[in-house]
């Protein structure tokens, strides 16, 4: 099911890099910004995770959470967040229950070559858990800027 703006965001309980579990009711009343992503360590994702994390301070000024979704290990997550001093929750969804949920695992190429993995999504769920945007043409570069922007439409 492709998730659009106005649905209800699916719930959702899973640890982050911590053990901690982290669930969406824990944010009833914020805005939150769940973004998923590839894969640790990699590239882009790095490029992205420490866009977020250079704007965090501008994100919480206008009541935005953030929240990272892969299919990684809470140890990867451990080891991603220590090394580029990641200011927010990365969660394990190794059981894919939030990437099926939030329609985001499917088939990819690269370099001509089919795989099935995460696309790079973030959605943006209002204080009432309704998704009010999906960003699926995300700018790794600028995406505290992309979120900021798109909410304030």
């Amino acid at each position: 099911m492709k998730l659009k703006r106005g649905m209800k965001a699916p719930d959702f309980s899973v640890n982050d890099q911590d053990g901690n579990m982290v669930s969406l009711k824990d944010f009833k009343g914020k805005k939150l910004a769940l973004y998923f992503y590839p894969k640790d360590n990699t590239p882009t994702c790095t490029e992205q995770a420490c866009n977020l994390r250079d704007n965090i301070s501008l994100l919480k000024k206008k009541g935005i959470v953030v929240l990272g979704v892969s299919v990684d290990c809470e140890r990867k997550h451990k080891n991603f967040e220590k090394k580029f001093s990641l200011p927010f929750p990365l969660l394990a969804d190794t059981e894919h229950q939030l990437v099926n949920a939030y329609g985001v695992w499917g088939e990819k190429m690269l370099f001509g070559r089919k795989y099935m993995g995460i696309h790079r999504v973030t959605f943006l769920i209002n204080e009432q858990g309704k998704v009010d945007h999906v960003i699926d043409k995300v700018n790794a570069q600028d995406h505290a800027g992309q979120i900021i922007e798109t909410w304030s439409v």
